[in-house]
């Protein structure tokens, strides 16, 4: 009996090359899960089942709660299918909720909006056990500046400036209604939700503000930026290892 199962999977994106296929690598989390999938439905492998993933995290990007979805034609249950694929999935891995959903549901067409977490990290120590996790600063940057200059990067925007992908031909037009950024020790997190972000977009926004933060370019220079439609008027690409997927909306 073919069942379309809604996944919620959580993943240490260090060691991967991104969420998608890649035929150069299957050192993908999309490939490992459906590794695990293809062999518990006793599938051929040279057919095996597609995994659909609500977005396509980068390499050396994480998540918290990634949802994606895929067909399935087994009488196992949801206990079983997550009892399965957590004893065969890499340690960096983890399948955390298992349901039967609707036929027609998808989880990157159907998803309304998403949140992501960037973490830096500051101090006269290292941050050991996070290092994988966090972007360590050199300089303690401006917060305050930082959030003013992210009140210009909130909105709906043509976020062309913020694309890490030169050749984009659909639309870079998007909305970000939050942007937080919270201090907490010696760790900052920068909060975003929007309805759906460009490739690279949550790292370029990060970069860019840090440079504010440090004094680089003035707040006011956002809205130069953004109507300037150009990648070379932005920051830096902020490293993966700081930024994670924390939800998915529906």
């Amino acid at each position: 009996m073919v069942r379309n199962f809604k996944m919620i999977v959580s993943y240490d994106g260090t060691r991967y090359f991104g969420w998608e296929h890649q035929q150069e690598t299957d050192l993908t989390i999309q490939g490992r899960l459906e590794t695990v999938l293809t062999r518990m439905v006793e599938r051929d492998p040279d057919q095996p089942v597609t995994v659909i993933g609500a977005g396509r995290t980068d390499a050396g990007v994480h998540a918290r709660a990634m949802t994606c979805n895929v067909l399935l034609d087994t009488e196992m249950d949801e206990e079983e299918i997550q009892i399965y694929m957590n004893r065969y999935l890499p340690e960096d891995i983890s399948v955390n909720d298992v349901k039967v959903c609707a036929d027609r549901f998808h989880s990157r067409f159907k998803a309304r909006g998403k949140t992501y977490r960037y973490t830096c990290w500051y101090g006269n120590s290292k941050p050991v056990f996070d290092r994988r996790y966090v972007y360590v600063l050199d300089k303690a940057p401006d917060l305050e500046k930082m959030r003013e200059a992210a009140e210009y990067l909130t909105g709906m925007h043509d976020y062309r400036s913020f694309c890490g992908n030169s050749k984009m031909k659909k639309s870079t037009v998007r909305v970000v209604d939050v942007i937080r950024i919270e201090e907490s020790g010696s760790y900052i997190r920068f909060y975003f939700h929007g309805n759906g972000f460009l490739q690279h977009m949550v790292r370029i926004m990060v970069g860019t503000l840090l440079q504010v933060g440090l004094g680089e370019i003035e707040p006011g220079q956002m809205a130069d930026i953004i109507e300037g439609k150009n990648r070379s008027l932005a920051g830096p690409t902020a490293p993966a290892r700081g930024l994670c997927l924390m939800k998915v909306d529906y």
